[in-house]
């Protein structure tokens, strides 16, 4: 999904609506220039996104250097206080935690202020204060700046501070949360997805009744086949 969105595959049927770009139909050259500006990526494992020998305020600086030159810039120091790493900008990043070089990689996947945010995994491997701190900023990022934010998880701790999460289950949406809250998703031809805990409770084949309450409610309850016992 991440390397859909941020154009480095390309979908084999439909349409990729990002912003403005169908990246569907987009030419190798605009898609550059979409990631160069207007979609930002931070890769799983925070090394890979970040030029060692560089401190946060030359790797930010480095990273503004691809983006299209009529494009207004925020400066490396407010980029870096987005994330809170405004007293080590210029760091070595040998001397820095692995939290805070999460941060930087945040602050790099930032650097243009980009519409969209794809961030694959950016918790991993953190212990879980380091891991508060990168999803605190990410929520800062988000409140401040409006940018759009798409984190992929498998922690079902980190999945439950966000606002709103969408569960892909064998290459569907399978369920969808609000604020920690999870609910099933109806798909376009009617299925309904179920949540794991309730899916062990209708084993495939259950036959199943389904009735509506004069308030609204749908209830479903298994019923027991002829020949069972």
């Amino acid at each position: 999904m991440l390397q859909l969105c941020g154009g480095l595959l390309t979908p084999s049927a439909g349409r990729l609506q990002i912003g403005e770009h169908n990246v569907a139909t987009m030419t190798e050259a605009e898609l550059d220039r979409m990631r160069a500006g207007d979609v930002g990526i931070v890769l799983q494992g925070a090394a890979r996104n970040l030029v060692p020998y560089l401190t946060p305020e030359d790797n930010v600086r480095y990273a503004q250097g691809a983006a299209p030159r009529d494009r207004t810039l925020p400066s490396p120091a407010e980029v870096l206080e987005l994330v809170g790493l405004s007293n080590q900008a210029r760091t070595p990043l040998g001397s820095l935690t692995p939290g805070q070089i999460q941060l930087c990689a945040v602050a790099v996947g930032i650097a243009t202020f980009p519409g969209l945010l794809l961030a694959d995994e950016p918790t991993s491997q953190l212990d879980h204060h380091a891991r508060d701190e990168v999803l605190a900023a990410i929520s800062t990022i988000n409140a401040t700046t409006g940018m759009t934010v798409l984190l992929i998880t498998h922690d079902p701790e980190v999945a439950a501070v966000l606002p709103r999460t969408i569960t892909i289950r064998d290459g569907r949406i399978a369920s969808e949360g609000r604020a920690g809250e999870e609910f099933a998703v109806v798909a376009t031809d009617g299925s309904l997805p179920l949540p794991p805990h309730v899916a062990e409770l209708l084993p495939p084949g259950t036959l199943v009744r389904v009735t509506t309450a004069d308030n609204g409610d749908v209830r479903l309850t298994p019923v027991e086949q002829e020949g069972q016992a």
